[in-house]
């Protein structure tokens, strides 16, 4: 008999008290995992900060964003966040060697509590207003192939050699001990800055927007950067990931006792064919959304015919900006 895999996006079926993972009916109330864990919560003092959906106006306790989950996903969770707990409080150079796909599945589930948050208020208010919830055929099959992958955390799922995500890791300097999180549901991308690195992940792009990035990502090399430079990148790889036109293709073969979800291969001489045009303009504004800690105005940051400002290449010889040199609060 072949393993059965849960799709909760066949008919958008959101409830708390069936597990977001494996579709098993839950019996105990208390079965949750609480996707920003104790060790953070307790560390960073968010247990009763608001955390904002994507609504702009529904917002939670940090300790309320919470999944229903079965006994065994639980149990499985908890034993992977222990890793990743010991991982990133020791820093960089441990958080470089943990296992991509234990990354990816920690981070998944970051993103899909998220996103879970995001349908059920969605979902909550369309039934309020008498109208049918429903979501776009191409967010189905994004957030269905999504969570499928995430199913590898209980169940046996193998990836090819090209695997479905893409994960920068660099060294960064804070003043002060910070949990700097921030995702993207829709397009699938995950961001943290804490104890010395910054991690930036494209969650479902076979890791294109990261070999866009090969050329700034070689010559930043093992610099710590300045937490501008940290916000400058990550704009560069959401902006990327935004004009990504490149739709990600897998071979997915089921057996008796495992599910093999391989990437397709990307053909193309140029990988910047593969997205749309880069607005200088459109990618200031997303700069100065980023870069809102240090007050800097949208004419500051772009002038035509200028380029952008950047703390991150000089604008005449492309060279790096070594980060002693940025006079910055950071």
């Amino acid at each position: 008999m072949s393993l059965q895999y849960y799709n909760p996006f066949n008919n958008l079926y959101f409830n708390n008290n069936t597990c977001f993972l494996t579709g098993e009916e839950i019996e105990e109330q208390q079965n949750y995992i609480t996707v920003f864990p104790e060790w953070v919560l307790d560390r960073f003092l968010l247990h009763d900060k608001k955390f904002t959906l994507m609504d702009n106006v529904t917002s939670f306790n940090y300790n309320q964003m919470v999944l229903p989950c079965s006994t065994k996903v639980k149990n499985a969770y908890n034993l992977l966040d222990q890793e990743i707990k010991a991982a990133f409080e020791n820093g960089y150079q441990s958080v470089q060697e943990i296992d991509s796909q234990k990354l990816f599945t920690w981070m998944g589930v970051f993103v899909y509590c998220v996103l879970y948050h995001d349908l059920l208020i969605e979902k909550e208010k369309k039934q309020k207003q008498n109208v049918e919830f429903d979501i776009s055929p191409t967010l189905k099959n994004r957030f269905a192939l999504f969570h499928l992958m995430l199913q590898s955390l209980v169940a046996p799922i193998s990836f090819g050699a090209i695997k479905p995500w893409g994960i920068t890791i660099v060294k960064l300097k804070y003043s002060k001990d910070i949990f700097n999180y921030r995702d993207d549901t829709v397009n699938l991308m995950f961001t943290l800055g804490m104890n010395g690195f910054g991690i930036i992940a494209t969650l479902q792009d076979n890791g294109i927007v990261m070999q866009k990035e090969q050329a700034l990502l070689h010559k930043i090399n093992q610099a710590t950067l300045h937490p501008i430079q940290f916000e400058e990148l990550k704009a560069r790889f959401i902006y990327n990931n935004y004009l990504l036109q490149f739709k990600p293709k897998y071979i997915i073969k089921q057996h008796a006792d495992c599910l093999d979800i391989n990437a397709v291969e990307f053909k193309a001489n140029d990988i910047s064919t593969l997205f749309a045009n880069w607005n200088e303009k459109t990618f200031a504004d997303v700069l100065s959304e980023y870069w809102k800690p240090w007050g800097l105005k949208k004419n500051e940051i772009y002038t035509f015919p200028n380029a952008p400002l950047s703390f991150l290449e000089n604008e005449n010889t492309y060279n790096f900006i070594e980060p002693d040199t940025i006079d910055l609060p950071y």
